[in-house]
């Protein structure tokens, strides 16, 4: 399984965009730099930007017209809205139907160092929880990291649940307010103790979804790694097409 150390470089540039929109470096109805002078800007290939340009204007960000170029509409009302309604481990208060399997200090593990930008092996609190339904069973099973000065003070580091969701949580306890989350989407096999948990096939494929929960300035302030298995999920969405 292949390791990933960096962000692609699309999403650096998405999220360079994303903080110089909300900073009002690119304020709305601004025209955006061209393709030319973004390629050179972020050493990147042209392919590379059209598709973060293609994401923002995707998720509300710009404006495409045809022969003037790109402009900014601002940030979108309900990006973050869609991650906390997708996945129970960013919102959902614990008691209902979840159980906390673990909660520890680790060594960052490469995957969860890319998302929080950090060092693999940095010292980290991970925090693992399964979420089930009635009749239908394991539905998510979610790791999320912490940093340990964010998770000092609040209860993410121990077993007991956390009944006001782990945003708020975070949130009422360490007073640090949360933007928006970037959201990486793949699929692969369960690894032996994902496809115990969930109840799955060993050949049954699962969806993962890799989220950094971050500030104004597009810091990453935690991480969560979601598992979805494949059967009990339909990943739904509206975006506009021009």
């Amino acid at each position: 399984m292949p390791i990933e150390v960096a962000q692609p470089k699309y999403v650096v540039i998405v999220n360079a965009m994303q903080q110089r929109i909300d900073d009002g470096t690119y304020p709305p109805g601004a025209m955006l730099p061209s393709e030319t002078e973004l390629v050179r800007e972020f050493r990147a290939s042209r392919p590379v930007v059209v598709r973060a340009l293609d994401m923002l204007r995707q998720d509300g960000w710009i404006d495409s017209r045809q022969g003037k170029g790109r402009f900014v509409i601002g940030r979108p009302g309900s990006a973050s809205t869609r991650a906390r309604e997708r996945y129970a481990a960013l919102d959902q208060p614990e008691p209902a139907g979840s159980t906390v399997l673990a909660a520890e200090v680790i060594p960052a593990p490469p995957r969860a160092a890319a998302a929080l930008d950090i060092e693999p092996g940095t010292p980290v609190v991970a925090r693992r929880r399964l979420i089930a339904v009635d009749d239908l069973g394991p539905v998510e099973l979610a790791t999320a990291y912490l940093p340990v000065d964010l998770a000092a003070g609040t209860d993410v580091g121990g077993t007991a649940v956390l009944s006001d969701g782990l945003l708020r949580h975070l949130a009422t306890r360490k007073g640090v307010k949360f933007d928006h989350v970037a959201e990486r989407i793949s699929a692969r096999l369960p690894r032996d103790d994902e496809a115990s948990l969930l109840k799955v096939s060993p050949t049954d494929p699962v969806v993962t979804a890799l989220l950094s929960i971050c500030d104004r300035t597009a810091t990453p302030l935690f991480a969560v790694d979601v598992v979805l298995p494949a059967s009990r999920h339909d990943l739904e969405d509206v975006y506009p097409l021009d």
